[in-house]
């Protein structure tokens, strides 16, 4: 069930094939873990290993530790945080569309409220900080670059927000989005090419026009939600022929 890990006795390594199991559904919800030993015996790695990547696995809401029992699977949808996202978005290296589009969806949604904050909070500071954001968003072609530009400037807004819980949920977000950046390229250009959106949103916070910051994040942000929906609806089309 388990693959020795032979390139490195790693915590992190142990974590990731016992997590990659729970979100397969390989392990599923109140199944019970292999004893300490066990799973140390199957990984080739040491007990205090095993012991580090089991407390992980609990902090991440994938596994329950109780005292004198065993140590069971949980229901990650709904004991875990947005940490795991990033894992469920790409599996064995191909984009999950579905997920994909449940990213979009909330970061369509948050978004436009962080627009919205941006707008009514923004400093002279904020408001230039998300002016230097622009000019890559203008300056390149490459679906990739633009993407990372685009997030560039997203940071800028949520600084300008300034909202420590719209922060930390960008950031799972955005850690979730990265290692895709590649897959959803082509995808993606849909909305990273709308240099002039982004212009306008700048624009709309710096002179604190909240209807017009919202209204502009929308229509961006809309534009990545719709070429996802269209990726999938292509996909289930093909799926039914």
């Amino acid at each position: 069930m388990f693959e020795p890990i032979t390139r490195t006795s790693t915590s992190t390594a142990v974590f990731d094939q016992i997590a990659s199991r729970v979100l397969d559904g390989e392990l599923s919800a109140g199944t019970s873990l292999p004893s300490e030993r066990r799973l140390a015996e199957a990984f080739g790695v040491s007990r205090p290993v095993v012991r580090e990547a089991v407390q992980k696995l609990s902090q991440a809401g994938l596994i329950d530790i109780r005292h004198g029992e065993s140590t069971s699977v949980r229901d990650f949808r709904r004991s875990a945080g947005p940490e795991l996202l990033g894992q469920l978005l790409v599996r064995n290296g191909v984009p999950d569309w579905s997920v994909a589009r449940s990213v979009l969806e909330a970061r369509q949604t948050i978004g436009i409220h962080i627009a919205c904050l941006a707008a009514q909070r923004a400093t002279a500071q904020s408001a230039q900080a998300i002016r230097d954001a622009l000019p890559p968003l203008f300056d390149s072609d490459d679906p990739v670059d633009l993407q990372v530009s685009a997030l560039t400037f997203w940071e800028c807004v949520v600084d300008a927000a300034d909202s420590i819980a719209f922060r930390l949920i960008f950031n799972s977000l955005r850690h979730a989005y990265e290692p895709t950046m590649t897959a959803m390229a082509t995808v993606m250009i849909a909305e990273v090419s709308r240099s002039d959106l982004y212009e306008s949103l700048s624009a709309a916070i710096a002179s604190h026009d909240a209807d017009a910051a919202e209204s502009a994040a929308a229509t961006l942000l809309g534009a990545g939600t719709a070429a996802i929906i269209a990726v999938i609806e292509d996909l289930q089309q093909h799926d039914s022929e």
